[in-house]
C-alpha cells in the first residue's frame, strides 16, 4: 500500500516524464489503473498503455483493442497532437530513446505540459534517459517485496493449492516456512510467486527439500551478467584435513553470522583473506566455510568482470555485489583475487575502480555476506587490501606436515572406495615431503590409474612408484615459496 501511494504522490507531482525501472510490469499497470480509478472526478485523466506489438490502447476503461499508433514516431506525434489531459505507458521504450527525432518529439510533450497535462510513463527493466529530458523527469524506485508482502504471497499459493486439491492443506515445515520466506528477498513479485508456486505446487508441502531448489532458481533469475557462479556442492568439515585453527575461528563465529541465539547483539563478520601455497586447499578452506556456515556459497570470477567498454567492468561488479547481497545470508569466494586487482598493463586506471568499488562495498555492506578470497602470489596484491581491517583476518596456508598429509591420504583413498587397512599411510606420509594436498591427491589418482593398466589392486607400492616421480611445486618453485613463507611470518595466522 506503501508503494502505491509513493506513486500516486509521484504522478500528482506535475512530472511530464516519470521512470520506472522494474520487470513486474504488470503489477505496475495494475497499480496505475487503481491509482486512476480511484482519482476524483476533478482531477480524472484516462490511462493509455502502448506497445509496439498492440500500439496504442485505453486502459481505464474497457475498448475493443485497437492497433494504432504502433509505431514510436507515430504514438509521439499522435500523444503531442492530442489536446486533453492523459497519462501514457510507453512499454520498454529504451530501445527508441537514441532517436533525435523522439528525443525532440518528447521534449515538445514536456515544454508543452504546463498548457496541456499529458504525462509519459517509460515503463521498462531499464531505461537511459537522455540528458535533455533529465530535467523534466522524476524517477520511481519501487521496493522488492518486504518478509508481509512475501509471507502474503506464500499464503495466496498455498491457497490456490487448496482449491485445486478438494480444500486440502499445504503440509507445512515452520522452520522450512520461515526461511523459504526469507529466501525470496530480492525478487519481484512475479518472481516470489513464481518460486513458491513451484515449492508448493510440486508435492503440496513447504519443507526443507524445497529450499536448495529455490536457492538455485533465484540465483539464477539474479545473475543475469554471468560474473557469479552458484557453487552447488560445499564441502563438508571432514572433507578438510587439518586447519585446525582455521575451523575453530569459524566455528566461533558461526552463530554470529546467523545472528542465533545470544549472538543476535554481535556485528556479523565480514570475511577472510586466505593466502598460501598452490595447492594446499584455500578453495576447498572456501567451500567448507559455506558448509560450516550452512548457507548458499557464490564465486565471483573477477576475470569475467573485465570489459572493453569504459565503466562496464565496475558496473558488472556492482551488479555481482548487488546480487550477492541480494542472495544473503551467504559465502562470497573470490578466488586468486590478487588476478582481479593487480595491475593489468594499461587498465590499471579501470583496476583502480575496481579496487575502489569492491574496498567500499566491503567496508560498508549490511547484508550478511561473509567473504572468503583467496591468493598465491601476495605480491600482486595492493597494500589497500591487505592491511589491518579490510578482513577480519589473514590467514596463510602452508603446506601440509606429515599428519596432515596422512589425513589428507585417508581422505582420497576412503573416497575412492580404497581400504585404509591395505595401506601403509604411514610411509607414504613420510615419502610425500613438500608435496601439497593437491599434489598428494593427484599421485592417488595415477597410481589407479597404473594399477588399473596392470589389472591389479591398488598398493602401497603403487603409491610409492607415483610420489618418488613427482617433484613437488615446492622443489620446483623453492625460492618464491620460500619468500611467501617468510612473509607470512608475523603477519598471517597459521590455519594449522
Amino acid at each position: 500500500m506503501d508503494q502505491k501511494n509513493d506513486l500516486e504522490l509521484i504522478l500528482r507531482s506535475r512530472s511530464p516524464i516519470v521512470v520506472i525501472e522494474t520487470r513486474d510490469e504488470a503489477r505496475i499497470l495494475d497499480m496505475l489503473q487503481s491509482i486512476t480509478l480511484a482519482s476524483p472526478s476533478n482531477e480524472y485523466m484516462p490511462l493509455f498503455r502502448w506497445t509496439i506489438t498492440d500500439g496504442l490502447q485505453r486502459l481505464d476503461i474497457q475498448l475493443e483493442p485497437q492497433s494504432l499508433n504502433s509505431e514510436p514516431t507515430d504514438v509521439l506525434k499522435h500523444i503531442r497532437a492530442v489536446e486533453k489531459p492523459g497519462v501514457y505507458v510507453l512499454l520498454d521504450f529504451h530501445p527508441f530513446l537514441e532517436d533525435p527525432v523522439h528525443v525532440r518529439l518528447l521534449k515538445d510533450i514536456c515544454i508543452r505540459y504546463p498548457g496541456i497535462a499529458r504525462q509519459i510513463i517509460l515503463l521498462s527493466h531499464k531505461v537511459k534517459l537522455p540528458s535533455e529530458l533529465e530535467s523534466y523527469a522524476a524517477r520511481v524506485d519501487l521496493a522488492l517485496p518486504s518478509e508481509i508482502e512475501r509471507r502474503k504471497i506464500v499464503e495466496q499459493v498455498a491457497d490456490e493449492w487448496s482449491r485445486e486439491n478438494q480444500g486440502s492443506r499445504v503440509q507445512t515445515d515452520p522452520k522450512a516456512y520461515k526461511l523459504l520466506i526469507q529466501n525470496l528477498a530480492g525478487l519481484t513479485y512475479a518472481d516470489t510467486r513464481r518460486l513458491a508456486r513451484n515449492a508448493v505446487f510440486h508435492d503440496g508441502a513447504i519443507s526443507k527439500s524445497d529450499l536448495p531448489d529455490v536457492m538455485r532458481a533465484k540465483y539464477e533469475l539474479l545473475n543475469r551478467g554471468g560474473a557469479l557462479q552458484f557453487e552447488y556442492d560445499t564441502a563438508r568439515l571432514r572433507d578438510v584435513a587439518g586447519m585446525d585453527r582455521l575451523k575453530t575461528w569459524l566455528s566461533h563465529r558461526k552463530s554470529a553470522f546467523r545472528r542465533a541465539g545470544n549472538a543476535a547483539h554481535l556485528d556479523p563478520p565480514k570475511g577472510i583473506l586466505l593466502i598460501g601455497v598452490q595447492g594446499c586447499g584455500k578453495s576447498l578452506a572456501a567451500k567448507a566455510t559455506a558448509g560450516i556456515f550452512g548457507v548458499p556459497l557464490l564465486r565471483l570470477d573477477f576475470g569475467s568482470l573485465y570489459d572493453k567498454y569504459h565503466g562496464e567492468t565496475e558496473r558488472k561488479l556492482r551488479d555481482s555485489l548487488n546480487t550477492a547481497d541480494v542472495m544473503s545470508p551467504c559465502v562470497l569466494w573470490i578466488d586468486e583475487i590478487e588476478k582481479g586487482l593487480a595491475g593489468r598493463g594499461g587498465e590499471t586506471g579501470t583496476t583502480q575502480r575496481v579496487l575502489g568499488t569492491f574496498l567500499t562495498w566491503l567496508a560498508e555492506k549490511k547484508s550478511k555476506v561473509f567473504v572468503v578470497a583467496t591468493a598465491n602470489d601476495i605480491s600482486a596484491l595492493p597494500p589497500e587490501l591487505v592491511r589491518k581491517g579490510r578482513f577480519d583476518e589473514i590467514f596463510f596456508v602452508d603446506l601440509p606436515d606429515r599428519q596432515i598429509r596422512a589425513s589428507i591420504l585417508a581422505i582420497h583413498l576412503s573416497s575412492r572406495g580404497q581400504s585404509l587397512k591395505d595401506f601403509d599411510i604411514e610411509k607414504l606420509s613420510q615419502i610425500s615431503r613438500d608435496f601439497s594436498g593437491a599434489e598428494i591427491e593427484q599421485a592417488v589418482v595415477s597410481a589407479l590409474y597404473a594399477a588399473h593398466a596392470k589389472n591389479q589392486a591398488l598398493s602401497t607400492a603403487h603409491l610409492v612408484q607415483e610420489i618418488q616421480q613427482t617433484k613437488p611445486l615446492a622443489v620446483v618453485m623453492s625460492e618464491r615459496i620460500s619468500a611467501l613463507r617468510q612473509w607470512a611470518e608475523g603477519r598471517t595466522v597459521p590455519c594449522n
